[in-house]
């Protein structure tokens, strides 16, 4: 009898909710279903502010997390009526929740994903698990990234050095060596398209800058790129992981308030593109050496503006491919994670990885709420 779960993910980006259906077993993964589900407006802004420590927060909070649980809910239930998979046969849905805080590195450490849980086990008859962070947190880990483990087990090769990009609101990378006696490795490189899309909105009124085409317009500004790359993140050692706590337009306007003269916003386009390049890359050429191939995945993948500049800056010999090439929708491919990580918690088996958190050890993650 197969195994499906479902795994529900919405990033750092607040675009939209990924969701996919994975039929899972020991030896393979096999992607069901898939598909994306918007996230309306004011539900967007209301996150977004939320993000950022305001005035009313435990009220502001509690209702999103209510509204953000229905509608996690009502993506779930839109793709499994939109296939043959009968519900009764998804034994899990993962739901990674809404990351609203994430301060690993605080005198006292944590994170915080909302996204109701309980109703969307109730609204789909269906074991949820959530919460997937802070057992890992709790045995002294970054929480963060979590999907290394299953970019081990789709895309590690027995004679190349890869590497997985996520490019999501933040971007990160999965280090696997084809040395199974070294440890998989990966961390959180800075910003993916989180300051792309805040920009691009600000000034084109666009949720992101589709293909790059604006910041391909334009040349960089090395002094801003300069005092950009200047942030204390990019120069710590992981395992480290970030979110919009660090990286924001109030960060980046307070940097441009330093800059001598007024700059073109399409310059700012192009030097916020090369950031991301730049600190993907320089992660890639200093902790990966030997990479011979490298995977992308994540909304920024269709950037192909951002690929090129990829493309440009790492010493990787072969040319950035698509996980689609792999099997994986790049879109689809967090989603799957959670899939697989609910699997994990059901089967009671760690998920997170020591060596990419930096946890004391390994541990069973997420919370079960039963049907």
């Amino acid at each position: 009898m197969p195994e499906y779960y479902l795994g529900l993910m919405s990033g750092t980006s607040v675009d939209a909710i990924d969701v996919a259906i994975a039929q899972i077993d020991d030896i393979s993964i096999k992607v069901i279903a898939s598909r994306t589900h918007s996230i309306p407006l004011k539900l967007k802004q209301d996150i977004m502010d939320l993000c950022q420590p305001g005035d009313n927060e435990i009220e502001r909070m509690g209702a999103l997390d209510f509204r953000l649980g229905k509608l996690f809910a009502e993506a779930a239930e839109r793709l499994i009526e939109s296939t043959d998979v009968n519900r009764n046969d998804i034994k899990a849905i993962g739901s990674h929740g809404q990351t609203i805080r994430h301060r690993p590195d605080s005198d006292n450490p944590f994170t915080l994903q909302i996204g109701n849980p309980a109703i969307i086990c109730q609204t789909c008859n269906i074991t949820t698990i959530a919460d997937f962070r802070r057992a890992d947190m709790a045995v002294g880990g970054q929480g963060a990234p979590l999907v290394p483990a299953l970019h081990d087990a789709l895309f590690s090769h027995e004679y190349h050095d890869r590497v997985v990009v996520n490019i999501g609101g933040m971007a990160n990378i999965s280090i696997l060596p084809s040395d199974t006696n070294q440890d998989v490795s990966g961390f959180d490189t800075g910003p993916g398209n989180v300051l792309l899309n805040a920009w691009v909105a600000q000034h084109k009124q666009q949720p992101y800058d589709e293909n790059g085409v604006w910041s391909s317009s334009y040349s960089v500004n090395e002094s801003l790129l300069k005092k950009l790359l200047a942030d204390p993140y990019f120069h710590k050692q992981p395992p480290k992981s970030t979110g919009r706590e660090t990286f924001n337009l109030s960060w980046l306007n307070a940097i441009l308030q330093t800059e001598p003269t007024t700059i073109n916003p399409g310059i700012i386009q192009s030097t916020l593109c090369e950031l991301t390049a730049l600190s993907i890359c320089s992660a890639i050429n200093h902790y990966a050496p030997t990479t011979s191939e490298i995977l992308v995945c994540g909304g920024g993948a269709h950037n192909q503006d951002l690929i090129s500049r990829i493309n440009k800056h790492c010493h990787c010999k072969s040319e950035v491919k698509l996980t689609d090439e792999f099997g994986i929708n790049c879109d689809y491919v967090e989603a799957v994670a959670f899939a697989w990580l609910a699997k994990q918690t059901m089967q009671m088996q760690p998920s997170n990885l020591p060596s990419v958190t930096g946890a004391a050890k390994n541990v069973v993650l997420g919370a079960i709420y039963p049907r």
